[in-house]
């Protein structure tokens, strides 16, 4: 058995579904809500469904787990309240770290390439304090999930007990089905396909640095299916610990990935340029591009999917569909 975090949610029932078809007995630990997500578990439901307040109560009954894969989180990059984040993003984490270190249970975990900030400071996936130190992120969620990062180096580098297996996987711009529900948090290829599935043009933000054009801003953009896949390969290689890198390798700019969706919806290429909100003002990351050494020499040798042949699968195989859920 396996026990999943934010398992309802994007990339946790992306996982589900992969896992479900491996036939392994999967837990969730999620809130379905209103918002729908109760649609991205409805061709595979779990054997369990608890609340993430449940979580402690259900380790209390020393369950038979193989693994406990942590996505769960507050992911807003907009998000204010530095307590609930603190206790979802940190506490909780730690939480899971010191139970799977007693019961000899692997833990692997979702960071964020929010923790890289501006990217002033690179984006090495280096584990250790003097390197992780150098981090800015520029918001409240990437603060929250470099911390972690940083409580885990010190555990590591003490006498202290750990997980026989960790993994913190520092995921860059995810993109797939079953992401309906994110709200302002839903990828920009899908943002972009509903606008010129309405038959307007796709907007992207101007840039706000003078040394970059509008639609250069630049992002590594990760199809789902790559980002499980990694998952999969840390469940089954449980020699393989550490913080990693997970993204293309590849940054590619907004304006590709305008043209890619207008390419994989078969119009003209139309492309707008507006202000970039007052929120984002200052916590803007223009450019972001995984170091991905670590983890291809940790054993990960899965080819990654095109920008443009994942947007086009995307497209054509969900957000076309009449089922658009995984």
């Amino acid at each position: 058995m396996i026990l999943v975090t934010g398992g309802a949610g994007f990339i946790g029932s992306n996982l589900h579904a992969a896992l479900h078809e491996r036939m392994v007995e999967v837990t969730i630990a999620d809130r379905l809500r209103e918002t729908g997500k109760w649609r991205n578990l409805r061709k595979h439901p779990p054997a369990r469904l608890i609340g993430p307040d449940r979580i402690a109560d259900y380790l209390g009954s020393d369950p038979p787990l193989q693994a406990i894969v942590h996505l769960g989180a507050i992911s807003e990059t907009t998000a204010t309240d530095g307590d609930l984040v603190w206790h979802s993003n940190v506490t909780l984490s730690q939480h899971l770290w010191h139970w799977c270190a007693v019961h000899n249970v692997p833990l692997i975990y979702a960071s964020s390439a929010s923790t890289y900030g501006d990217g002033s400071a690179g984006f090495d996936d280096a584990f250790d304090h003097a390197a992780l130190r150098r981090l800015r992120p520029l918001n409240l969620y990437g603060w929250s999930k470099h911390a972690f990062d940083l409580w885990v180096a010190g555990e590591c580098a003490s006498s202290r007990p750990r997980p026989p297996q960790w993994a913190g996987l520092k995921f860059f711009n995810v993109y797939g089905p079953n992401e309906y529900h994110k709200g302002a948090m839903i990828s920009v290829v899908k943002v972009k396909h509903d606008e010129i599935a309405a038959g307007r043009p796709a907007t992207l933000f101007r840039s706000d640095r003078p040394d970059l054009t509008d639609g250069a801003q630049a992002r590594d953009f990760i199809w789902v299916d790559d980002v499980v896949a990694a998952l999969l390969f840390l469940l089954d290689h449980p020699g393989v610990s550490g913080l990693f890198n997970l993204g293309t390798g590849t940054a590619r700019s907004y304006a590709d990935l305008a043209r890619a969706v207008c390419a994989a919806n078969g119009v003209p290429e139309r492309i707008e340029f507006v202000p970039m909100p007052e929120r984002l003002a200052g916590q803007y990351q223009s450019f972001t591009q995984a170091n991905m050494d670590r983890l291809r020499d940790a054993g990960f040798e899965h080819r990654f999917t095109t920008l443009e042949d994942g947007v086009t699968r995307y497209v054509t195989e969900f957000l076309k569909q009449s089922d658009p859920y995984r």
